[in-house]
């Protein structure tokens, strides 16, 4: 399937070559590539020297790229070259957009270099082109097991697809290991080593294109962050607080079978070979109180260099990740204000890097937030390359009206991206009163309603209705704990009772019982006479209406509890006096202790629910 994509994108290509036309007397005399395969992300470096043979001025230089290349793309610049083969250091480069100029095939996507002056007849002019592509390097197979290698392919043409004439040109891929699998080889090919050179190749027509394929090892882990959230947050009180939220994936190869967590210990580097294992992030040089966390909390396995120059952050998942595996985590760090935050014309600016610090990330999507001071105002951006402009609102501790956010958003982002960026505002100094003055003002109004609290006289007045209506619901649940305490003790001294009768079955000392019951009477006529005006006040009082029928109901259950073991008790006595059996006595009692039994739980229920009340 693969090849025959390739055959047909060939053959489609062929065509386009043939129907379209030269677009002008521009020819390049004279083509440097190097591809660059040693890492996920494939760079392709071009040193160009155009000549004009024609008579009219060029201003621009077009490069052209496949449509399956060109979906691909993710960073593209032109530069002044220095020295063979080597890019200018410096950040100058020329502008680059993308044009669709006419009677060009449909099959190719075209992008314009203006040269810093027109090229008269016969002028030349060299500069560097520098591609980068995401996800071009296809793993083949795409499925491997945890000793396996990590093999890829890469597709490219041996010649420069250019719409211009070449006359001589070559082509050299460099690759990560010497151990390649198959290559296309065309006229003048040879390997060397780990690298692959084509070439040279002279007088070439415009949009020629000769296929190749290189499938070789490549056991570099593919580190892409499918969505990454930079929030850079600014305090006007001295800090830059970063938070970088990232949902990682292994791009390469896809994991099959089992996992040993044993093989991969003893053999890491042949068990797991394209596993991540770590991961480097560079931080600005004195970055602080730096973080690592995931959704379980802090990750202990992680170092942090630092020093004037660089800080390094190291990062160790919890777990080695294989081909398809995913893992989210964030990083957090501090800056100092100082060194990012400057004035210029009346307005603060923001000057800082917009990517990723990680070493050889990929990004699918990367999303940065600033975070400006409440009160920031007449906000714009200066980025270097195109972005996706949005604004939101934060709102955070004693905000009133939210803080200004601007999101910048970039898709397949690469390291060449992590550029610096500035975001200019005009931000009123004394709008950093604001906050403290409202907690001032805040613990001042708290300590004026402590004093107050402290001298003002909140109770209620002692004549209003609401308070004697308390007070008599006080003096009647007073009346009610009286009466719950004399019942009680009468259920103590029916206890007595019971415990007289048991002795006389025990020693037949019936003198000693009849005493029992005489001291039982007098304290029960004592208790009744103290029960008697604590009723009288609950049957006067209005306040008690509610509640009375069940103190009356459990003075009544009392009463009848307390008649039932009189009875029983005498006859318990008479029983003995008269010498009767065991049997004869339980049979003449027996009648009473079922009710008894029911009165005693009917006094314990009313005296639980009257308590709760």
């Amino acid at each position: 399937m693969r090849e025959m994509g390739l055959r047909v994108d060939v053959f489609l290509l062929a065509l386009a070559v043939v129907w379209s036309p030269v677009v002008s007397d521009l020819v390049i005399s004279k083509v440097d590539r190097r591809i660059d395969l040693t890492s996920q992300i494939a760079r392709i470096t071009s040193t160009l020297k155009v000549v004009n043979e024609g008579s009219s001025l060029v201003t621009e230089v077009l490069l052209a790229f496949p449509e399956n290349q060109a979906k691909h793309l993710a960073h593209l610049t032109a530069t002044p070259t220095e020295g063979k083969g080597k890019a200018k250091g410096s950040s100058i480069g020329y502008p680059v957009q993308n044009v669709h100029p006419k009677d060009m095939p449909p099959a190719l996507t075209f992008y314009s270099v203006a040269l810093p002056k027109g090229l008269g007849k016969g002028d030349s002019f060299t500069f560097d082109v520098l591609a980068v592509f995401t996800h071009a390097l296809k793993p083949f197979p795409e499925k491997i097991t945890q000793a396996d290698i990590q093999l890829l392919v890469f597709q490219e043409s041996a010649y420069y697809l250019s719409p211009y004439g070449v006359k001589v040109q070559t082509l050299s891929v460099k690759l990560p290991d010497a151990r390649i699998e198959s290559y296309t080889k065309v006229e003048n090919t040879k390997s060397v080593g780990s690298e692959i050179k084509y070439g040279p190749y002279e007088n070439l027509s415009p949009l020629s294109y000769s296929p190749i394929v290189v499938h070789f090892e490549s056991n570099q882990p593919f580190a892409v962050a499918e969505e990454l959230v930079r929030e850079i947050e600014i305090s006007h009180w001295g800090n830059i607080q970063v938070t970088e939220h990232y949902k990682l994936v292994h791009g390469g190869a896809q994991s099959k079978g089992e996992f040993s967590r044993l093989d991969y210990q003893v053999r890491p580097h042949v068990r797991g070979q394209s596993a991540i294992r770590r991961l480097v992030a560079k931080l600005p040089p004195r970055a602080h109180s730096v973080y690592y966390r995931d959704e379980i909390g802090n990750v202990s396995t992680s170092n942090l260099w630092s020093d004037s120059k660089k800080t390094e952050l190291e990062i160790e998942p919890r777990y080695p990740m294989f081909g398809g595996w995913r893992t989210a985590f964030t990083i957090g760090y501090g800056l100092p204000l100082h060194e990012y935050l400057f004035e210029s014309d009346g307005k603060r600016v923001l000057n800082i890097s917009f990517g990723c610090p990680v070493n050889e990330m990929v990004i699918d999507t990367l999303i940065v937030k600033v975070v400006l001071p409440e009160g920031s105002r007449d906000i714009s951006v200066s980025a270097p390359f195109p972005l996706k402009q949005e604004r939101e609102t934060k709102f955070s501790h004693l905000d009133l009206v939210g803080r200004p956010v601007v999101v910048l958003e970039k898709t397949n982002a690469v390291p060449e991206h992590n550029q610096k960026f500035q975001v200019y505002y005009k931000f009123n100094s004394l709008a950093m009163l604001t906050e403290p003055l409202m907690l001032i003002s805040g613990f001042f109004f708290l300590f004026i309603a402590g004093i107050v609290y402290m001298h003002v006289d909140m109770s209620i007045s002692k004549s209003s209705p609401s308070y004697l209506a308390k007070l008599q619901w006080d003096e009647v649940q007073a009346a009610i704990q009286k009466i719950q305490n004399i019942i009680n003790r009468c259920l103590l001294i029916h206890d007595k009772l019971e415990a007289s009768l048991r002795n006389l079955s025990r020693t037949g000392d019936v003198q000693a019982c009849k005493a029992a019951r005489k001291a039982a009477d007098g304290s029960l006529k004592e208790l009744s006479k103290e029960m008697k005006p604590l009723l009288a006040f609950l049957q006067s009082s209005q306040q008690a209406a509610q509640i009375l029928p069940k103190v009356e109901e459990l003075v009544v259950k009392e009463k009848d509890l307390e008649e039932r073991l009189m009875v029983k008790h005498s006859t318990v006595v008479d029983c003995y006096e008269k010498k009767y059996g065991g049997r004869e006595i339980e049979s003449r009692v027996a009648s009473h202790l079922q009710k008894i039994t029911a009165l005693r739980q009917e006094v314990d229920d009313l005296l639980e629910f009257i308590d709760e009340i």
